[in-house]
């Protein structure tokens, strides 16, 4: 599987974020391999942005890895419960990101779903299986994603990497339309930067029957 160049990450967020769905996230760890399919992303651009933590070149010991040159994992935590997983895109200084919102299992699923649930994958309810790694926070939970893959390097890195999916050859559409829970954001909140895969079941939240949305081929 060939991972993605640096040069893939070092362009504006919404073709990040949009590109960035189907390929596939490979997290390594104690001899393990966890392998997901990107199905839903979100961008964040500092600079207009109300609702990026970097909004306005606000700079703290937290959001530092949000300038550093694109191809590198921001983790936050929320809530004091939760982590988040960003790839960081564009060049050093510019403080855009990418949010990773959803994923689909493809390899490893047996430890997704202990780290996640604490039990066997072929115990775990339908409705279960679908949640698995459904939202942020549920994929860092089923990949083992925390603070310690902060700041790390997913172009030469050996634990967390993005790769393209040389089999993938679905023609699936794409939805663009806002972002979620960012009520905060005033005018941000419009900003339509959420894609996701139409139809697939690991998505997060559909957009709203009422939403203005787009939708493009993949191949667009």
């Amino acid at each position: 599987m060939e991972r993605l160049p640096k040069d893939f990450f070092l362009r504006e967020g919404t073709i990040v974020a949009r590109e960035l769905l189907g390929k596939l996230l490979v997290r390594k760890y104690e001899g393990k391999i966890l392998v997901s399919k990107i199905v839903e992303t979100e961008s964040y651009i500092g600079k207009i942005d109300k609702a990026s933590h970097a909004y306005g070149g606000k700079i703290t010991e937290r959001v530092k890895p949000l300038y550093m040159e694109g191809g590198v994992a921001y983790v936050y935590f929320i809530y004091g419960l939760y982590h988040c997983f960003n790839i960081i895109n564009s060049v050093e200084g510019d403080a855009q990101g990418v949010l990773i919102r959803a994923v689909e299992p493809i390899d490893g699923i047996e430890y997704m779903s202990e780290n996640r649930y604490k039990k066997p994958y072929e115990e775990l309810t339908r409705k279960q299986v679908v949640n698995l790694t459904s939202g942020p926070s549920k994929l860092c939970i089923a990949l083992k994603i925390d603070k310690n893959m902060n700041t790390k390097d997913l172009i030469n890195g050996n634990e967390l990497y993005v790769v393209e999916d040389g089999f993938n050859n679905e023609n699936y559409e794409i939805v663009q339309c806002k972002r979620i829970g960012i009520d905060y954001a005033e005018e941000a909140i419009d900003f339509p930067w959420r894609f996701y895969i139409k139809d697939n079941p690991f998505v997060s939240v559909k957009a709203k029957k009422d939403e203005n949305v787009k939708i493009t081929n993949r191949n667009r």
